[in-house]
């Protein structure tokens, strides 16, 4: 699935191939788009490619996309594009006890099932102690026993404090009906081919190439959605939907589309928004003691190549301009302001520094060689930088980054593999550098990207798999130290303190080296429907593949009366 990374297409190569690809399975109404009988219809590309499996299961981690968040609810949504309060879907108030380790949650009145059975907050206690009690769905290590205490109150009682799995139970898990789920055998492997939720949309029909959803009867939300049909299609290749969208055979779709804003001036149906929230990286495997090898184990060198690089020059080479900047601290300035409070931290440099650079690698040791790489040791300071073969933006970042380091004396020797052997590489730790990307966290709180990426429970040696995030292998007492206080605590003032910490010293030893804040654009047909999402308006996340966020989109957008 074309998720997290920019790929720059080419529109008219493909756009003959699309429109046949979409005539045979857009339903026959003549203008790419489906046909819902009287009513009305969007067609949405999320990044399937070849045949679709089926599963709507939304305790899987392989659920179809739409799955959470359109069939599915949590109790509370989290606009990532903000920093917003969570919103109330399916509970409408929650609180913890003073030690954090009970959560209460009223849940919501008059809401039913799309099957016609009342909801009530024993679904909710049903659906966590299945988690708990099932290990390999339990992906976030909840460790709480629910209990519904009557038909609107659920308490959640944790071992531990546990303020920060408020994010994960609140807004990061589906309910499932418990008239339903228990009749399950596995609830593991079951792909819930007729699934019964909450959500505004229920499946109509599903096939291999594509899938339709149609309006919940029983939705809660009254007059809500207007759209009646949503049809999710599967394409051969990201060119062919370039073009379909082009074309006006796809209404909704996330993609990065060379020359934009010209296309979408040309053309009146066409609209986008961009809402950047991915920081660009170049991953590091920088712990020795842990097994890393390479000059990158060398903070010298990480900081060297954090000056050498010149990002205004990389955005305009991979970026399409469309990049925003980055902080060292691997927050998103915009949103996560309040959350940095050395504001010398708050951006990267955007141009290079060189002179910097060489002082730092001169200062470490690193001597300049007569073919312009140093060395120190007897060892070069060249390293391999590995990204994803046919990721053109990272591809494109990577050859620029190479011409940048050589002026401080760094050798990048870039490289390209399989999204396998890349990820294998990543998690197994037998990589110098990694084009990558720091991605969303749970909630906008700093801690679900510090946790997963620096805490040393996180990381394992070399040759084991990291499958919990810190690839870089970084180990920090005083960060560890620094994340167990605000986790135990739902106190903003002293949890900024902490992170203050974190920043310190992250900012110096730099495991991860951040690029830019990368492009998140999505585009819109609006001669069908309109309401999305824009550039003044981010009521949502809304990139076509966005989990959860999805619902919030396809109940706000309104049909075009013809």
């Amino acid at each position: 699935m074309f998720l997290h990374r920019t790929r720059t297409f080419t529109v008219a190569a493909a756009a003959v191939a699309s429109v046949a690809l979409l005539a045979g399975c857009s339903g026959g109404a003549g203008d790419g788009t489906t046909s819902a009988g009287d009513g009305t219809s969007i067609t949405v590309f999320n990044g399937s490619t070849g045949t679709i499996t089926e599963n709507f299961n939304p305790l899987s981690t392989t659920a179809l996309q739409p799955t959470l968040g359109v069939i599915f609810q949590p109790l509370y949504w989290y606009n990532l594009a903000s920093d917003a309060e969570p919103t109330p879907l399916l509970a409408t108030g929650f609180e913890w006890n003073e030690d954090g380790t009970v959560l209460t949650i009223t849940t919501r009145e008059g809401v039913s099932w799309s099957d016609g059975e009342p909801f009530t907050a024993a679904d909710v206690a049903f659906t966590f102690n299945l988690i708990k009690d099932t290990p390999a769905l339990n992906t976030s290590g909840l460790a709480a026993t629910a209990e519904a205490t009557d038909d609107t109150t659920v308490t959640l009682t944790f071992p531990e404090t546990s303020f920060m799995q408020e994010p994960a139970v609140l807004g990061n898990q589906a309910i499932v009906p418990e008239h339903v789920w228990k009749e399950v055998a596995d609830p593991v492997t079951e792909i819930n081919s007729d699934p019964v939720g909450t959500g505004p949309y229920t499946v109509k029909s599903f096939s291999a190439q594509s899938y339709v959803l149609e309006k919940n009867p029983e939705y809660w939300e009254e007059g809500l959605p207007k759209v009646d049909e949503v049809r999710y299609i599967a394409l051969d290749t990201a060119d062919a939907a370039s073009a379909a969208l082009t074309a006006g055979d796809v209404d909704w779709m996330s993609s990065f589309l060379p020359g934009l804003e010209d296309l979408i001036e040309s053309n009146p149906d066409l609209s986008y928004v961009n809402t950047p929230a991915l920081t660009a990286s170049i991953f590091t495997c920088s712990n020795a003691e842990l097994g890393c090898e390479g000059p990158q184990t060398d903070k010298a060198v990480r900081q060297a190549l954090y000056h050498a690089i010149d990002r205004t020059q990389l955005n305009n080479l991979a970026g399409g301009g469309f990049a925003e900047t980055a902080s060292p601290t691997l927050l998103l300035p915009e949103r996560d302001e309040r959350w940095i409070t050395d504001k010398d931290l708050l951006t990267v440099p955007e141009t290079a520094d060189v002179d910097t650079a060489n002082q730092i690698l001169d200062d470490a040791g690193w001597v300049m060689g007569d073919d312009g790489v140093r060395t120190k040791d007897g060892q070069r300071l060249s390293m391999t930088i590995q990204t994803v073969t046919g990721w053109s933006d990272f591809i494109s970042l990577n050859d620029a980054m190479k011409q940048q380091a050589a002026e401080a004396g760094i050798e990048l020797v870039p490289s390209q593999v399989a999204w396998n052997e890349w990820n294998q590489a990543q998690t197994s730790g037998t990589f110098q550098l990694s084009l990558d990307s720091i991605g969303l966290g749970a909630s906008s709180n700093p801690y679900f990207t510090y946790f997963g990426k620096y805490d040393s429970a996180n990381t394992v040696k070399v040759g084991e798999t990291a499958s919990a995030g810190n690839f870089a292998r970084f180990s920090n007492p005083d960060v560890d130290a620094a994340l167990a206080t605000a986790r135990a605590t739902d106190d903003e003032a002293v949890q900024t303190q902490e992170y203050a910490k974190v920043q310190e010293i992250i900012a110096d030893e730099l495991p991860y080296i951040p690029i830019y804040v990368n492009s998140m654009l999505t585009e819109f047909n609006t001669s069908r429907a309109t309401g999305w999402p824009t550039d003044d308006d981010k009521y949502a996340m809304p990139a076509s593949w966005k989990a959860w966020d999805n619902g919030i989109v396809l109940k706000s957008i309104t049909p075009v009366e013809n």
